[in-house]
């Protein structure tokens, strides 16, 4: 679990580009560490009122992404668990800024890094991807060497994904962290 000393908003924040496996390996780590689990694309979703390739197609990209960064604000603000943000979600700059805001007052921001080969079985690369729509392997590896820079960034650790199931990542966390594993299978 990350440190003892409380900081204000989430206890750990997830990064990481489409088929990393944020959502389920932060719901693994608030089943392990008893914490609530936030996802920021699910609240676009709330907030919307339709999925978020719908919002895409129908309101477009830029409209979703005002819609995420007031997403991700709204949970650092009032979050204090586990928080997945959508893949794209540090590209917006106030976001960044934000992230470097809290992981400055002690706040954690773990990177879940993953190769296209281990991505691409998990996300399928397909239509319900907005952005990997036409060449779906070209343009989730166009995307991911844009955002590495962005994810290493705002990041305090980096995990990798590969070759791992949701409770072994669960762990790697835990150890990147230098925190002691939480026992039990249910990770």
């Amino acid at each position: 679990m990350p440190s003892a000393t409380p900081t204000p908003g989430p206890r750990l924040v997830l990064v990481g580009p489409p088929g990393a496996g944020k959502s389920t390996v932060a719901a693994a780590l608030a089943r392990r560490w008893q914490l609530a689990v936030r996802d920021t694309d699910t609240d676009v979703e709330t907030l919307a009122g339709k999925s978020v390739a719908d919002v895409f197609v129908e309101d477009g990209e830029p409209h979703f992404r005002e819609l995420e960064r007031a997403a991700v604000a709204t949970a650092l603000a009032e979050h204090d668990g586990v928080l997945a943000l959508g893949g794209g979600a540090v590209l917006h700059d106030g976001t960044r800024a934000a992230l470097r805001d809290y992981r400055d007052a002690g706040g954690v921001v773990v990177f879940l890094d993953v190769s296209l080969a281990h991505a691409a079985p998990r996300v399928g690369l397909n239509q319900s991807r907005p952005l990997l729509v036409g060449s779906p392997r070209a343009q989730w590896q166009a995307l991911m060497d844009a955002r590495r820079p962005v994810y290493e960034e705002v990041a305090t650790v980096r995990v990798s994904t590969d070759g791992r199931t949701p409770a072994e990542v669960a762990v790697a966390v835990e150890d990147a962290l230098g925190a002691p594993s939480a026992t039990g299978s249910d990770a």
